[in-house]
């Protein structure tokens, strides 16, 4: 049988796939440059602001797998189209946002429709480039747009929340998805699975209300403590849904998670790394983000700029691991790269309200970021041993799905950690002068930094317990974060 020639408008595809990946992947860093000021003209409390991240990583991560599945049989075109058409909706409700519960519904609903766009754009990339070396090409670009996203979103948001408005950090989604959805009508191809097309919505429904719950038990307990009825309730309710999740998925002819996937020892300690990982960086970016604008006075564009030595330290580690990984395998580079990211997230434990950037905050981001990026690249391929073509999918987007609960739950638990402490400060030391303010909010901080570092230090011990694979047994690297 003869080979289908490769669509004449795949270079094309390409362009307006990965203009809506990087509108999907910038958009969580960009909203972190805006959320003191968005914070500060909303009437948000402490407590409640970790709501702006998690409810759009709840939803992205929560739906996920399912919005792939939706994508293969619904048609990945289709799905690309009404997912960048909703993520803009979406976009404009939280620009316009006159109170925190809109933004936060909209923060949520960009979630959604984020989950339908970036597994369809990912599909669509695996279909119409079939050439092994044009395929390795797209998915370079892909990756690149994926990694440098974020770095973006920094800078992209620090420049309007600084000369616009931090509501542009949401409706500058609008003008990109419409040009992505129009170019997408005219180049990008339709396409469809065959086979059974039956969903697992009560998987899906099940674990992201599971995660909710739990966020907000979170949320409760960093208002009203611990043992408050409501964190309580909330608390034993993500416990009953996560459970009933798991009977749902053990029973269902197409699980939205295939549990096989995660019994598996390397694969399982992969995602339990990357789960962990996610919560201690993205969790600690928040604190980041807050630290320079509120404490050391930076505008919203000099924090972007001042956050992205991180971004830099990743993408010279990641280059050093893909030469040595095929000599050492993944296990050696994870390790180490989860104990130099604990000490950089150490090092950030020092600050204090006046301490300087270049002798203490850049080399702390450098050596975090040194040690994320020894981490990611063996990451992908350790989550992928032992898999076969059929179930790659799936791996892959349970690994980025991990990331993104991760960091959702991150987020929520340091932030009741962070507000808690502040709490126990001010009632141990009462404030007598303003100046204290500031000392208050960086101890929070601190105590954010610590947690996350002893999260980060946690996944490496799993590592080191769980994983067994060694070079020959990694599968060969593929693209593994959709945002």
């Amino acid at each position: 049988m003869s080979t289908p020639a490769p669509h004449p408008g795949r270079w094309a595809a390409l362009f307006v796939i990965a203009l809506a990946q990087l509108m999907v992947v910038l958009d969580a860093t960009i909203v972190n440059i805006a959320l003191p000021q968005a914070q500060a003209h909303l009437g948000i409390s402490d407590a409640d602001r970790q709501w702006v991240v998690t409810a759009y990583t709840l939803a992205f991560g929560g739906l996920l797998l399912l919005g792939g599945r939706i994508a293969d049989f619904w048609g990945r075109k289709r799905t690309f189209v009404v997912g960048a058409l909703g993520f803009a909706l979406a976009s404009g409700l939280g620009g316009l946002a006159q109170d925190a519960l809109t933004l936060f519904a909209a923060r949520g609903l960009q979630g959604v429709f984020g989950a339908l766009l970036a597994p369809a754009g990912l599909a669509l990339l695996t279909v119409l480039f079939t050439e092994p070396g044009e395929r390795a090409k797209a998915f370079s670009v892909f990756g690149a747009v994926a990694g440098g996203g974020s770095a973006v979103g920094l800078v992209l948001g620090g420049v309007l929340t600084e000369y616009a408005d931090w509501r542009w950090c949401l409706l500058v989604n609008i003008p990109i998805s419409v040009v992505a959805v129009a170019l997408a009508l005219v180049f990008v191809p339709e396409s469809r699975a065959d086979g059974d097309t039956r969903y697992d919505v009560p998987g899906a429904v099940t674990v992201t209300l599971g995660l909710v719950a739990l966020v907000y038990g979170f949320t409760r307990a960093s208002e009203d403590g611990w043992s408050a009825p409501w964190a309580l309730g909330s608390f034993g309710a993500a416990v009953v849904l996560l459970v009933a999740f798991v009977v749902i998925e053990q029973r269902s002819s197409h699980p939205l998670v295939p549990l096989a996937l995660l019994v598996q020892r390397d694969r399982g300690g992969a995602y339990l790394f990357s789960t962990l990982v996610g919560a201690g960086l993205l969790g600690a970016f928040l604190f980041l983000t807050f630290y320079f604008q509120i404490v050391l006075g930076y505008t919203p564009l000099q924090a972007g700029l001042a956050s992205l030595p991180v971004t830099g330290g990743v993408l010279v580690a990641a280059g050093v691991a893909s030469q040595l990984m095929p000599r050492i395998g993944p296990k050696p580079l994870m390790v180490t790269g989860g104990l130099v990211a604990a000490a950089g997230m150490i090092l950030l434990t020092l600050i204090t309200p006046d301490s300087s950037f270049l002798t203490l905050l850049l080399p702390a981001q450098l050596v975090l970021g040194l040690g994320l990026g020894l981490s990611f690249v063996p990451l992908a391929s350790l989550a992928l041993v032992g898999v076969g073509n059929q179930d790659a999918g799936a791996a892959s987007a349970v690994l980025n799905a991990t990331q993104q609960v991760g960091a959702s739950l991150g987020t929520a638990l340091l932030n009741t950690i962070a507000t808690t402490a502040a709490a126990s400060r001010l009632a141990e030391h009462p404030i007598t002068d303003p100046s204290q303010t500031a000392e208050v909010a960086v101890y929070s901080y601190v105590v954010a930094f610590a947690w996350a570092a002893a999260l980060l230090l946690i996944g490496t011990a799993l590592i080191m317990v769980l994983v067994r694979a060694g070079r020959r047994e990694v599968a060969t690297p593929q693209v593994a974060h959709l945002g």
